[in-house]
């Protein structure tokens, strides 16, 4: 049984982002602890007010393999100096639809329905640049992952343009 979405339109402007990839069976776990070890050194942690993360596929899986690459991204001052396994990326802005959901395990079905209604209700998305589907932890403090507030993004256009 599907639920009804609720998509809002979210204008991301350009921004300079630290990166960590992790790349295995659960690379999500690997690209925070990295991205967390660095952006604890300025003071913060990723997710937190002022430093929103998205994270996405990098690369997608595959049926050959269990494993797959998570990249994570955290908003940082443009001036920040990479740290590696940690690099510095300035993402350009986008104009994204967005719906919210809770729990982890609503993960993979909320992101075919989302992706079904962007394209009901988008002609056409938007060649883009750096990356078109985006996720983002809007409770990085929450332990269990079934009280996780999630927000998925897909580019639909250039900011400030439906």
């Amino acid at each position: 049984m599907s639920e009804e979405l609720n998509v809002r339109y979210v204008d991301l402007a350009d921004m300079t982002v630290a990166s960590a990839l992790g790349f295995g069976a659960e690379p999500e776990d690997e690209a925070t602890r990295l991205l967390n070890a660095f952006t604890r050194k300025l003071g913060f942690t990723s997710g937190s007010e002022g430093h929103p993360s998205y994270g996405f596929n990098n690369p997608n899986p595959s049926p050959e393999s269990k494993e797959y690459g998570y990249e994570l991204w955290c908003k940082v001052d443009p001036d920040t100096n990479p740290k590696p396994p940690v690099k510095i990326k300035r993402i350009p802005g986008a104009r994204y639809a967005v719906t919210r959901f809770t729990g982890l395990s609503n993960i993979g079905r909320v992101w075919k329905q989302f992706a079904a209604w962007v394209k009901d209700n988008h002609e056409e998305t938007p060649p883009c640049t750096i990356q078109c589907w985006l996720e983002s932890l809007q409770t990085p403090d929450e332990p269990d992952p079934e009280k996780w507030v999630m927000d998925l993004y897909i580019a639909v256009g250039e900011a400030g343009n439906a």
